[in-house]
């Protein structure tokens, strides 16, 4: 089968992926083998390209946004059957054992596995998940819009659970790619004000569409102080603007695995009153099931661009330089 592995970490344009002849990967007990139909392209992927975020096994196959058919079950398999669709998501094994998987907070396991970090994700022809990490997902959308979900839909759903905007309450959104343009349409339908702050004219074109209250650029003051933020850019130089904008009491959500250096904080302006920042690690099972529920009740619709799979190292490096709006996704 063929593979996107990570050769050597390199900026994107010096072509760090290389594309890999392998033998189709055999399921091992509790493991079904996925065809893979669409990958989404997260920017998690285009960090591990370039070395933000440490390799952490030599020529993994990027990719965790997988769509695609179950074709081959290992022993004990129950859960899903051959041609059953499933959805491969980027948290895929935790130890169940420590402290923290024990009291219901697996994102934050000391032994994690991550797909297209720890273990070969999507990028390819086919992948390997544990049943009990895979998902089913919602029938109104396919292949391709569903992809998304898996990683930008259900990390953001996370990053706006942790930025604690009350019911009826202010949302800010400091930058607009995938995730964010997916966690825009749930807050809007759960009633929440969504103001959008964010480089590029596509993204604000895309914002403006999807019936956000307001839209800015990424350093602009919103049009009223927020009870909540999530910060989808990874600029570290950011965080004091979002925080300034904050009412007090507020909180902002840094939503990215990787995040360039914070300024110093000024204590008055930028902390007083309770104001706080939260960082967001990984996700539950849990975050997952309920995100994918109410994407199928709100009818959520990514906005997608399509890649052909042999085009892998184009639509990461598109993505590196703001070529489009929304979420890549590479087709088989």
């Amino acid at each position: 089968m063929r593979a996107w592995v990570v050769e050597r970490p390199a900026p994107i344009d010096e072509q760090p992926l290389r594309q890999v002849e392998r033998a189709e990967p055999e399921p091992a007990t509790g493991q079904v083998r996925v065809r893979v139909s669409c990958c989404g392209v997260c920017r998690t992927d285009l960090h591990l390209a370039e070395g933000d975020l440490p390799p952490r096994r030599p020529e993994v196959a990027v990719g965790h946004e997988v769509v695609g058919r179950v074709d081959a079950l290992g022993p004990g398999v129950s859960r899903f059957a051959v041609g059953d669709r499933l959805g491969v998501p980027w948290l895929a094994h935790t130890d169940g054992t420590c402290a923290f998987c024990r009291r219901g907070a697996e994102n934050l396991c000391v032994q994690p596995q991550f797909t297209g970090w720890d273990v070969d994700g999507g990028y390819a022809d086919s992948c390997l998940v544990n049943q009990a990490y895979a998902y089913r997902l919602p029938e109104h959308l396919d292949d391709e819009h569903a992809s998304p979900l898996l990683c930008a839909g259900i990390i953001g759903y996370r990053a706006l659970q942790r930025a604690a905007v009350p019911a009826g309450g202010r949302l800010g959104i400091y930058g607009f790619g995938g995730s964010a343009h997916i966690i825009a349409q749930v807050a809007l339908h759960q009633g929440l004000r969504v103001h959008v702050l964010t480089r590029g004219a596509g993204n604000r074109k895309l914002a403006a569409e999807l019936g956000v209250d307001s839209v800015g650029d990424a350093t602009d003051d919103p049009p009223e102080l927020l009870d909540g933020s999530i910060l989808f850019a990874p600029a570290g130089d950011l965080v004091p603007v979002a925080m300034r904008a904050l009412d007090r009491g507020g909180t902002l959500a840094i939503a990215g695995i990787w995040l360039s250096d914070i300024p110093a904080l000024h204590y008055e302006s930028e902390l007083f009153e309770e104001r706080q920042v939260r960082s967001v690690t990984a996700n539950t099972r849990r975050d997952g099931e309920e995100f994918l529920a109410l994407a199928a009740r709100f009818g959520i619709r990514p906005t997608t661009v399509a890649y052909p799979m042999e085009h892998a190292p184009d639509a990461l490096a598109d993505l590196a330089h703001g070529r489009f709006s929304g979420a890549a996704v590479l087709h088989n």
